[in-house]
C-alpha cells in the first residue's frame, strides 16, 4: 500500500469516491481541476474555507487532527478530508458528505 505524503504532512492512501470517478473518467476538464485541487490541497491550500478553519486545518496538521477543505469546480463542490490518524484521505462531492 502507498502511503503519500505532501511537504507538510502524510496523507496516507488516496481515495475517491465512484461519482468523483465517474465524473473524471467522463470529463477532463474536471480531471484536472482535481489534479490542480490536490496539489493546492498539499500546499496547505484550504480552498473555500473561512479563515478560523483554514487555521484550524493549519494546527491539525501538527496534531494529527482531521483535515478538511473545501473546492469549487465545474461539477460543484468538492471536499477533500485527511483522517486524523493519516492513514486515508478522501475526494467526495459536497452532496456525498
Amino acid at each position: 500500500m502507498w502511503m503519500w505524503k505532501s511537504k507538510y504532512f502524510m496523507l496516507g492512501r488516496i481515495v475517491w469516491t465512484n461519482t468523483i470517478n465517474s465524473v473524471i473518467a467522463e470529463n477532463g476538464k474536471f480531471a484536472k481541476e482535481i489534479c490542480n485541487i490536490m496539489n493546492r490541497y498539499c500546499g496547505k491550500d484550504w480552498g473555500e474555507m473561512s479563515e478560523e478553519d483554514k487555521e484550524l486545518n493549519n494546527i491539525a496538521i501538527t496534531c494529527n487532527e482531521r483535515v478538511l477543505a473545501s473546492y469549487q469546480t465545474s461539477q460543484g463542490k468538492v471536499y477533500v478530508i485527511t483522517e486524523w490518524d493519516r492513514s486515508i484521505t478522501t475526494i467526495l462531492f459536497a452532496s456525498e458528505y
